[in-house]
């Protein structure tokens, strides 16, 4: 009993930082939101414009047949920076969903600076 208690509380902790998170940044469309839910086996991303309330560019690690690890953040996020370049997209703001940065959020958010997307 005692691990869904702890996993329970895992959740609600993630949920604290993500409205946190979410009362200080703010996507337009032409600086959207890049939003980034990752499950145990897939990595999703979506660029937001939160004026229209719109997903403008979408991403799912499912599509690309890639599971959830750093290699692959990589892989997802090169592919998210090329969608975010062919719609004349160059500055994203990042919202990181509450999770922590690091590992597979880290990844992503190295690849689209790397991939010339400034955060």
């Amino acid at each position: 009993m005692s691990r869904m208690k702890d996993i329970a509380k895992k959740n609600t902790l993630r949920l604290k930082r993500k409205k946190k998170i979410r009362g200080n940044i703010f996507g337009t469309s032409e600086i959207p939101r890049v939003s980034i839910f990752k499950s145990n086996k897939y990595l999703s991303v979506q660029a937001i414009n939160d004026i229209d309330g719109t997903t403008l560019i979408a991403i799912n690690s499912k599509t690309l047949e890639l599971s959830v690890n750093k290699e692959n953040a990589v892989k997802v996020g090169a592919e998210f920076a090329e969608k975010l370049k062919t719609a004349n997209i160059k500055s994203v703001v990042f919202d990181r969903n509450g999770y922590l940065y690091h590992g597979v959020v880290a990844a992503f958010a190295s690849s689209l600076r790397d991939n010339g997307i400034k955060l």
